[in-house]
């Protein structure tokens, strides 16, 4: 006799069954090992012994290709280059942060709601009107006015994709590919903010491009925080996507209620109501100097083939 004739739908049933079987023999496997490792901490711990630890979880960042470029806490070198950069005045307080913001050449309505958004970011931003100066025109413009930095947002048949930013006078110029843009009045429950200066929160911007990257986005916010105004700006790197994020503490009195009812005390809880607005930041390209497409020099250029691997990191 032949073999027995099997339909797709038979293959496909033993297909499946196949994925499930070993699906639950990993399960099987890791529910072992869990209750062996819990089994050796409670022995540990019986015996007055230091209980061996959890194993981390790997993840992409902790797992991530080697790079010799991460800053170390004991590198004095690179305490010798930020003490000469171009933001060490800034770092210094011998400069006040002063962003000028701008925009393509026709900019429509939902260009001018998310200027007015980032206007409520930067207290110490102005608009200026680009009409059909050139970017290298207005870098002396503002330079001339004392303006340290110019933020130039671009737009695409009525979608925001990019955000320029050149630190004033000598540089250096970053371009930035703009995503998942969502406007202050597009968040549900967002507040309104107040004129206060922000505090800065900076995350992961671990190498010395990033930490490059990191010093370029502190230099448009003033360095003395107005606390009372409990606002925080957000730029957290997470695999080389920079998540921006504008939020407000709120501290609520609430009545803590006990059985039947009954009042148990009054407490303070601390929550973060966001103000907006929301979007995501990639790198494209880090100029030396200010901006110059033709004759610019390049610190670093983001290309396809450094997509390779997704353990693999710049900033």
């Amino acid at each position: 006799m032949g073999r027995p004739w099997m339909c797709s739908a038979d293959v496909d049933d033993a297909i499946r069954r196949t994925l499930v079987l070993s699906d639950l023999r990993l399960q099987r496997e890791k529910r072992k090992q869990r209750k062996k490792l819990a089994e050796e901490r409670e022995k540990a711990i019986e015996a007055g012994q230091v209980p061996p630890p959890k194993p981390e979880p790997k993840t992409l960042e902790n797992t991530r290709e080697k790079d010799d470029t991460i800053i170390r806490s004991d590198d004095e070198e690179i305490g010798e280059d930020l003490a000469d950069d171009e933001f060490a005045q800034y770092f210094n307080r011998q400069v006040s942060p002063k962003v000028l913001l701008t925009t393509g050449r026709k900019p429509t309505a939902i260009m001018f709601k998310f200027l007015a958004d980032l206007l409520h970011v930067f207290p110490d931003a102005t608009y200026y009107k680009r009409n059909n100066h050139e970017i290298k025109k207005m870098c002396e413009y503002a330079s001339k006015r004392e303006f340290t930095d110019l933020v130039v947002i671009n737009e695409d048949r009525k979608n925001i994709n990019g955000m320029l930013v050149v630190h004033l006078p000598e540089g250096p110029t970053a371009y930035f590919r703009l995503s998942s843009l969502k406007l202050s009045k597009e968040i549900k429950g967002h507040g309104k903010p107040t004129r206060h200066r922000p505090e800065l929160v900076l995350n992961n911007f671990s190498t010395r491009l990033g930490n490059r990257i990191g010093r370029m986005f502190a230099s448009l916010f003033n360095q003395d925080p107005e606390f009372r105004g409990r606002r925080v700006v957000t730029f957290h790197n997470q695999r080389d996507f920079i998540f921006f994020r504008h939020h407000r503490y709120v501290f609520e009195t609430k009545e803590d209620k006990g059985k039947a009812g009954k009042q148990k005390g009054i407490g303070i809880r601390a929550r973060l109501q966001e103000l907006g607005p929301r979007f995501t930041l990639k790198l494209q390209t880090l100029q030396k100097g200010t901006f110059d497409s033709k004759r610019g020099e390049y610190e670093w250029v983001h290309k396809p083939d450094m997509d390779t691997s997704r353990r693999r990191f710049f900033l």
